[in-house]
């Protein structure tokens, strides 16, 4: 397991490099161009410098999340083959840099929704939050009310100008089903899977988050059934899965350890988070420990540790402690982060204690 961390790029995100190194085990930055929209061209200049810099700190950047795909190829369009060949250039200029994964989504619409995003817990710190009942009303108000959230900060999936197109969005997409889309998914994947094999650069699909549809727009990647649909889609080891438990843990109906156990050789990235569910659907994320949601993070490392996982993984999103929420990126905080990062690297030190100890005996 190789141990990384997301960062936003100099200028753009609260957390350092220097931050990031004074946390044990780090190995990755996971980075991206954020400034690049879906379906631009990324310069070959600004990938080296990115990289330079963060080899500079002693880290790889093996893991790019995201290079965003296009709507125009999520809808099937005449022009997607433009976007894939673009599409294509970048992989072929990020393996020449020395990327490994790239971490990519197939939402339409919105990349992740959530309806507050410093909801107050318990002990006084606050995290991203989902109200199923809010998702019913108008998508542009819940748009403006993340962006004036999110402040100063850029955040993938709810760049300010795909947010004044969200009407124009939302009709293109009418009559999108989830056959439809799982056919533009894998005219995507036929076109650049090849690329991938040739350049050595494996493919991570991020599941939907929430694991639903929302404001009548598909979601494909949600359940065991869905993910097993798209690895067939492209029978290739370079096409497979950036598994995250905090976008399949709302839905109480997914094992996620047994779908890591299923679909473990088809799993580059693992992003681990923890939700907990309320009663009527609603769910906010909380901390890394296990029992303070529903999402097993012992039972879910074991399943990884239990197939020799040696993928990158990282903290997901992490509550806002201690007034941080003022000068970070919502979810992107350093301390709960940095606090689950221990907590992982625990459960898998205990886990390589028990099975040597188990080996001697």
């Amino acid at each position: 397991m190789k141990m990384s961390w997301r960062w936003y790029g100099e200028g753009n995100d609260s957390i350092t490099l220097d931050h990031i190194r004074q946390i044990p085990g780090m190995e990755t930055i996971v980075w991206s161009l954020h400034d690049k929209v879906a379906g631009e061209v990324w310069e070959e200049e600004r990938i080296k410098e990115v990289m330079d810099l963060i080899k500079s700190k002693g880290f790889n950047g093996d893991v790019v999340e995201s290079v965003n795909v296009h709507d125009d190829i999520k809808l099937g369009l005449p022009s997607r083959d433009k976007y894939i060949d673009i599409y294509i250039d970048t992989i072929k200029k990020l393996s020449r840099a020395g990327v490994k994964v790239i971490c990519y989504n197939f939402m339409p619409v919105f990349d992740w929704t959530r309806t507050d995003l410093y909801k107050e817990l318990p002990d006084g710190s606050n995290a991203l939050f989902y109200e199923k009942d809010a998702i019913t009303h108008d998508p542009n108000e819940m748009a403006q009310r993340i962006l004036k959230g999110a402040g100063k900060f850029t955040m993938p999936g709810w760049e300010p100008e795909r947010m004044a197109k969200l009407d124009e969005l939302f009709k293109s997409y009418e009559g999108i089903t989830e056959d439809i889309l799982f056919g533009n998914l894998q005219y995507f994947l036929e076109r650049i899977i090849p690329t991938c094999e040739e350049y050595d650069v494996k493919m991570a699909i991020h599941p939907d988050d929430p694991p639903w549809p929302i404001f009548g727009l598909p979601r494909i990647i949600r359940s065991r059934d869905h993910i097993k649909r798209f690895l067939d889609l492209v029978d290739s080891p370079y096409s497979g899965l950036t598994l995250c438990t905090g976008s399949l843990g709302p839905n109480l109906l997914n094992d996620i350890p047994a779908i890591i156990r299923e679909f473990h050789n088809r799993i580059h990235f693992a992003h681990i988070r923890n939700v907990k569910v309320f009663e009527n659907g609603d769910f906010i994320e909380v901390s890394h420990r296990g029992k303070d949601g529903n999402v097993d993070v012992y039972e879910v490392l074991k399943a990884y540790h239990d197939n020799g996982f040696t993928g990158y993984v990282r903290p997901d999103h992490g509550r806002h402690l201690w007034g941080e929420e003022k000068d970070c990126r919502p979810g992107y905080g350093l301390y709960d982060r940095a606090m689950g990062v221990m907590y992982m690297l625990g459960v898998w030190d205990s886990l390589d204690k028990f099975k040597a100890e188990k080996a001697n005996q």
